[in-house]
């Protein structure tokens, strides 16, 4: 009986040191800085600022630098596009946002939640995140031709991203997404799928190299005619990263013309293989509250 009673004592002492031990274990935090911004190129990144900060964006792309010289590598090319837009993260991991861009005059209301944090010590491996907008194409009536109606204007885009820091140099992404257009040109699908890979490689505390490669996909399944009429192309895209702690400023050589995703995911013609490249930077300020 004594016996006993002495293994009780034991197991109950062991018990509670090991409960001790549980809750002055360390919670496994998520990863710092997997990436310095929220966009990277012509993408998004899983990384939502914390609640209750406003960000500011100015996006802005030149002319194809095909021309070399005469037009200075297209910065004095027809063609520019520019967005400004405005972001809140509203809670944690919870972000809206809106912008308008001069091509087609695009009003674009977006929100991106991140599902899931990778960890420090990986008991989560990875980045989860899910981005959708919806853009209003704003240009005159008579664009949109006979029987227009409201609803023609509309478009969408909804994207679910995937990411890891690897390690303190190197972060990755891969996404898939899905584009819908309530209107498009006759031999246009309406419906687009689309791949892409991305990340960034630091090379210094403040500067990164950035790399996107976004792939449109040729799905019959969701194909409304015969053949694939002048298909998207994949857009390329390289460029260096400025990071402090209130501003990021991007410049980069892309290929897609477009700057809210579902655009270059229907529309862009533009061949990386051919030369079609264009300059483009972009600033984002964040504010705290």
């Amino acid at each position: 009986m004594k016996r006993l009673i002495t293994i009780l004592i034991v197991l109950g002492f062991s018990g509670l040191a090991f409960g001790q031990n549980e809750e002055s274990k360390p919670k496994d935090k998520a990863v710092w800085a997997p990436f310095e911004s929220g966009y990277l190129i012509d993408n998004q990144t899983t990384v939502v600022p914390t609640a209750k900060t406003l960000e500011y964006i100015i996006q802005h792309k030149f002319g194809t630098m095909d021309n070399g010289f005469s037009d200075l590598f297209g910065l004095y090319a027809p063609g520019a596009n520019i967005r400004m837009g405005l972001t809140y993260s509203v809670i944690k991991n919870l972000q809206i946002g809106y912008g308008i861009t001069r091509l087609n005059m695009y009003n674009d209301f977006s929100a991106k939640y991140t599902i899931l944090e990778q960890t420090r010590r990986n008991t989560i491996p990875v980045a989860v995140a899910i981005y959708a907008n919806i853009g209003v194409d704003g240009r005159n009536n008579e664009v949109f031709g006979e029987n227009y109606k409201g609803s023609d204007r509309f478009s969408y885009f909804t994207q679910l991203i995937v990411g890891r820091k690897v390690n303190d140099w190197l972060s990755l992404q891969v996404n898939t997404s899905f584009t819908h257009y309530n209107k498009t040109d006759s031999l246009i699908d309406h419906d687009k799928i689309s791949v892409g890979i991305n990340g960034r490689a630091r090379f210094s505390p403040q500067s990164s190299i950035l790399f996107q490669y976004d792939v449109p996909l040729k799905i019959k399944g969701i194909a409304e005619h015969r053949e694939f009429t002048n298909p998207s192309k994949p857009n390329l895209g390289v460029g260096w990263e400025i990071r402090t702690s209130t501003h990021a400023f991007h410049i980069y050589v892309s290929t897609a013309a477009g700057i809210i995703p579902q655009h270059n995911a229907m529309f862009n013609q533009n061949d990386w293989m051919d030369g079609d490249l264009m300059i483009g930077f972009s600033i984002t300020r964040m504010w705290s509250f």
